[in-house]
């Protein structure tokens, strides 16, 4: 059973009680991500998140996790682009040190000089890793051709220069401002008491600041290209177009269109350019939304030779998708994605996550019930109407590797949407 409540502070708390659960999973979601950061300190999010584990004032960071760890627990956090998240998954009888280690990595974390020393130097090994990694990497190209000059097309990662170039009252400051009450959801899900857990929540986070809540800037899609020769054995690239927010009337439909052209092995795009063709090893459809816009757009990783033929193949899938939707297609995704929502619900720490994104992005939780209900209503004139809106915008092309075969941008918004040229 969902219940939401307010701490005297103004944090919102969510639990969503399941009494034969043996575990719960905590977290406090913070509405703060890498897109609220400034060109000067790009990565500060992430470096934010990382040091929250590296002591508090009276915990070091051996102590944090040792004592998570002695009860079986796990301890975990990530930074997105809207979002930056820190939870824990215990054992019912450990929810208040579970939630009395959280409160305390985000009041009281000292950020010590040495300490931030340390975990510089292990993001840059991760900054590193990602630009080792050429399927991840073009996704970054991509976000900065989509959105140039602005938050949203920033790496969350940060450069290596910025992250070495950040001080512990850089990193405070940051959180000090940022961190706010009116902007952080306390969710729980699983093995909790929701007047209990109400009650502890009250006497731990006293120290959250009250100011308003940081605004993000507003994004401003701009289609375009980045690419970027490598000698590497793959050409990754994406192919993309802007799409729709959360809140999107269409943002169910952007989901089902996602899944029709290329989400799974009955998808189009694996039938025609895989299964058909063999001209790649991975390639996908997505739909990946922000709190005031999204994207939606294909993956594809292909040889130097096969990107030749590639390219006008997938381009004609995307350019004939509006027209040509069937009943059964439609039937078949729609029932995908039910069961991807089932499925990922079954688990306790996917119950509280979308509980608290729901609280964050939406203002109110959207049940089971009425996610299925949202999916179901989806028409096919809906997705004609969609397709032809998101493909008739200017693309973004990111692609990395041996890409001298590549068409040009030209050829590729001409061939996606002949009626702009």
């Amino acid at each position: 059973m969902i219940r939401i409540s307010k701490l005297k502070n103004g944090m919102r708390l969510i639990t969503d009680s399941d009494e034969k659960a043996q575990t719960v999973s905590i977290g406090v979601w913070v509405g703060v991500g890498a897109r609220f950061e400034t060109a000067e300190n790009n990565g500060i999010s992430h470096v934010l998140e990382h040091m929250a584990f590296k002591g508090t004032k009276t915990r070091s960071a051996y102590d944090i996790s040792s004592a998570i760890e002695n009860v079986g627990g796990i301890m975990n956090a990530y930074t997105g682009r809207d979002v930056t998240a820190y939870y824990v998954k215990v054992l019912k009888e450990d929810v208040a040190l579970g939630i009395d280690l959280i409160a305390d990595i985000l009041q009281h974390s000292v950020m010590a000089p040495a300490e931030l020393a340390k975990e510089q130097g292990v993001i840059v090994q991760e900054i590193n890793m990602q630009n080792d990694t050429p399927d991840d990497l073009v996704f970054d190209y991509f976000n900065q051709a989509a959105y140039p000059d602005q938050p949203l097309g920033r790496s969350i990662l940060g450069t290596a220069e910025k992250v070495q170039s950040f001080t512990s009252a850089h990193v405070l400051d940051y959180m000090r401002q940022n961190y706010q009450a009116a902007n952080m959801v306390i969710s729980a899900a699983g093995a909790v008491h929701h007047s209990d857990f109400l009650a502890l929540c009250e006497k731990l986070f006293v120290e959250i600041g009250s100011n308003p809540a940081p605004v993000a800037v507003a994004s401003r899609y701009q289609g375009g290209e980045k690419r970027v020769q490598k000698a590497h054995e793959q050409v990754n690239l994406v192919l993309g177009f802007e799409g729709v927010s959360y809140e999107h009337p269409d943002y169910y439909a952007a989901n089902v269109l996602a899944s029709i052209l290329g989400g799974g092995m009955s998808s189009r795009l694996f039938q025609e350019i895989r299964e058909k063709r063999g001209l790649v090893y991975s390639i996908y459809a997505f739909h990946s939304p922000e709190s005031d816009t999204g994207t939606f757009g294909v993956y594809a990783g292909t040889g130097e030779e096969q990107v030749c033929e590639l390219m006008p193949v997938l381009c004609d899938e995307i350019a004939r998708l509006g027209s040509s939707l069937s009943e059964e297609e439609l039937a078949r995704a729609k029932a995908k994605l039910k069961a991807r929502l089932l499925m990922r619900l079954e688990n306790i720490t996917a119950h509280a996550e979308s509980n608290a994104l729901d609280l964050l992005m939406r203002g109110r939780v959207i049940s089971e019930t009425e996610l299925i209900q949202k999916i179901e209503a989806v028409q096919r004139s809906d997705l004609e109407a969609l397709a032809d809106r998101i493909f008739s915008g200017a693309p973004v092309l990111a692609a990395l590797g041996p890409i001298q075969n590549l068409m040009s941008y030209e050829q590729i918004r001409e061939r996606v949407c002949p009626v702009l040229n």
